[in-house]
């Protein structure tokens, strides 16, 4: 278990870098690693301990929790519906709330803008 979800972990850490526009190097220097070391949490060659990630989590301004969605063997212990809560939903609802008012209506306008391609093709 534990090398797979290194796996899943070094997914999304490479997700939310590359969703930052971050480099390998930008986020080691802002943990005080190495890139290599980065690489390695990427690939799930290396585990992550619990200050790292919590740095991480910072550094990348996600909840720990977003390390830990869509694994298969976790299980969110504090949430009432359990299995049914979405847990990429609810970081995506907490993003989309923060933003201003400016931002929120660019992203609706994309979102609309999208459906109208996806009914012509």
């Amino acid at each position: 278990m534990e090398e797979s979800f290194n796996i899943h972990l070094g997914k999304k850490l490479r997700i939310r870098r590359l969703s930052l526009g971050l480099t390998q190097t930008k986020v080691a220097q802002a943990i005080n690693v190495t890139f290599q070391q980065i690489q390695k949490y990427e690939k799930g060659t290396n585990g992550v301990s619990s200050n790292r990630l919590m740095q991480l989590s910072q550094f990348l301004k996600v909840p720990i929790i977003y390390f830990f969605e869509d694994y298969k063997d976790f299980k969110d212990l504090n949430s009432e519906t359990n299995s049914n809560e979405d847990l990429n939903y609810s970081f995506l609802s907490r993003t989309f709330s923060s933003l201003s008012s400016i931002q929120k209506e660019k992203i609706l306008q994309i979102l609309k803008n999208t459906s109208k391609f996806e009914k012509v093709g």
